[in-house]
C-alpha cells in the first residue's frame, strides 16, 4: 500500500522521521511536507501564487505551501491518487479541544479525507520527554486498524498521545473534543522605526479537564482518539433557526414583525 505522510512543521519536525520509519513497516511511504514552519495555518490552501515541489531525495518532497496543500499535490500531482493512507504529524505538541480549528496538521488529515482517502492526524502533547517513539509505535498500530477496518465516508482522527514512556501509557481512550482557553491578550511592540507590531500568540494555553474529552484523557495517562466529521452542522439549530420566522422579504415590506 501507498501512505502520504505530511505535517505543518516542515522537513526539520522532530517527529517525521520517527513516523516514517514506523510506517514503512506497513507500506511505501512517501513524505510531502512544506518547505518551512506553517504551524496554526488550519485547513488553508494557498491560492495567490504558483506552488513548487521540489524533491529532496527519493519519495520525499518539499512544498512552498501549508500541509493541506501538500496533501492535495501529494494526492493528486506526485501520486496521481493511488494512495490509501493519509498521515499528518507527528506534530511537535498538542492538538487538543478548539486547536482542532488551528492545526494545519489537523487541516492536513481534513484534506486527505475530503480527497476520500482514510486519514488521522497525530500530535505528541510535548512535555519534555520527546517520546516520539511511542507516538510513531501507535501510529503503526492505528494504520494497520484503519486499513482493515476503514473509517466511515467523511470521518477522520485526530490522535494525541501524551510524552510519556510506553510502559507509562495508562491504556487508549475514545473521546470527545474538549474546551481550550487561550489567552485574549495581544502584545504591542515597537519597531526600530517606530513603527507598531504585533504578537498574537505567547500566552499559556490551559483547557477545561471534562471526563470523556481529548484533554481529560491526556491528564490521565491516555491516548486520546478523537473521530471528527467533516459536517459541520449543529442539526439542533436547524431546527431551531426554523422557528425564527426568518421571511426577510416581509419582514422588509413591513409585513412582518
Amino acid at each position: 500500500m501507498r501512505i502520504l505522510v505530511t505535517n505543518d512543521d516542515g522537513i526539520h519536525g522532530r517527529g517525521i522521521e520517527h513516523l516514517v520509519r514506523a510506517l514503512s513497516g506497513l507500506g511505501e511511504v512517501y513524505v510531502v511536507v512544506p518547505d518551512q514552519q506553517r504551524s496554526s495555518t488550519s485547513h488553508s490552501l494557498t491560492l495567490d501564487k504558483p506552488l513548487r515541489i521540489q524533491k529532496v531525495e527519493e519519495k520525499k518532497y518539499l512544498v512552498n505551501g501549508t500541509a493541506s496543500d501538500c496533501v492535495r499535490l501529494g494526492i493528486l500531482g506526485l501520486m496521481k491518487e493511488d494512495v490509501e493512507l493519509v498521515v499528518a504529524g507527528i506534530n511537535n505538541g498538542p492538538n487538543l479541544g478548539d486547536d482542532v480549528s488551528y492545526s494545519g496538521t489537523v487541516g492536513a488529515a481534513l484534506e486527505g479525507t475530503l480527497l476520500e482517502i482514510p486519514s488521522f492526524a497525530l500530535s505528541l502533547v510535548l512535555t519534555g520527554g520527546y517520546h516520539f517513539e511511542v507516538a510513531a509505535n501507535f501510529a503503526f498500530f492505528l494504520a494497520k486498524k484503519i486499513v482493515q477496518r476503514g473509517l466511515p465516508k467523511n470521518v477522520y482522527l485526530n490522535v494525541n498521545v501524551p510524552d510519556i514512556a510506553l510502559e507509562e501509557i495508562r491504556g487508549v481512550e475514545i473521546t470527545r473534543q474538549g474546551k481550550r482557553i487561550y489567552g485574549k491578550e495581544i502584545l504591542e511592540r515597537m519597531d526600530p522605526r517606530g513603527e507598531k507590531y504585533y504578537w498574537i500568540a505567547g500566552e499559556n494555553i490551559s483547557g477545561i479537564s471534562e471526563e470523556g474529552t481529548d484533554i481529560a484523557a491526556i491528564e490521565h495517562s491516555k491516548i486520546s482518539i478523537t473521530p471528527l466529521s467533516v459536517d459541520h452542522t449543529d442539526y439542533k439549530m436547524v431546527e431551531a433557526l426554523k422557528k425564527w420566522n426568518l421571511n426577510w422579504k416581509k419582514a422588509l415590506s413591513g409585513e412582518l414583525t
